[in-house]
């Protein structure tokens, strides 16, 4: 009976240490500068032009409308790239406050996206809130900014090396977990 109710405890406390390794790698990102980010890196591996339907929301404490140069880039872990030097259009009302706009972009083929900078060149402002990407080969992702793009700075999320890094990590703890617990009871039984 004591045995039961020990196995029965380390079952508990490895559920939990499982639960709080989990939890702790979700925490929410936020955007940076990209201090070695350079456009230029276009990988042409991938000759084939696939389309993506890119939405961009722009948060209602953003200025009424911008005439500011907005540039996206985004991409895979492989090095494929997809970068539209100008998004905006002030003659459309591209980017007015509380207000969201779609663009069908096109560019080298790309795995899962996991990198999106968004770059700013003017004197009015603008504060994204998110913007969303799908495409044809991943599941669709959301950058999440609800902040203020510097100027003439890319900015935004690299999720490439930390997402492989991190599920690495998670897997390697919970494996060392379940094999302490294997270890003790092999004691017990």
């Amino acid at each position: 009976m004591v045995k039961q109710v020990l196995l029965l405890h380390l079952l508990f406390l490895a559920s939990g240490l499982t639960l709080s390794v989990s939890e702790s790698q979700s925490a929410p990102l936020l955007p940076h500068a990209a201090e070695s980010f350079n456009v230029s890196y276009i990988q042409l591996k991938n000759v084939g032009s696939c389309s993506y339907l890119v939405v961009i929301s722009t948060s209602c404490s953003s200025p009424k409308y911008t005439r500011d140069q907005i540039s996206i880039a985004f991409g895979d872990a492989y090095g494929n790239q997809i970068y539209v030097p100008r998004l905006d259009d002030p003659a459309s009302g591209t980017f007015e406050s509380c207000s969201s706009d779609t663009f069908q972009i096109s560019g080298p083929c790309a795995y899962q996206i996991c990198y999106l900078y968004l770059y700013r060149s003017g004197s009015d402002g603008w504060k994204p809130e998110s913007v969303k990407i799908n495409s044809y080969n991943g599941s669709p992702v959301t950058f999440y900014y609800n902040t203020y793009i510097p100027q003439n700075t890319w900015y935004g999320f690299d999720l490439c090396s930390g997402a492989y890094s991190s599920s690495s990590q998670l897997s390697m703890q919970k494996w060392l977990i379940f094999m302490f617990l294997g270890f003790v009871l092999s004691f017990w039984l």
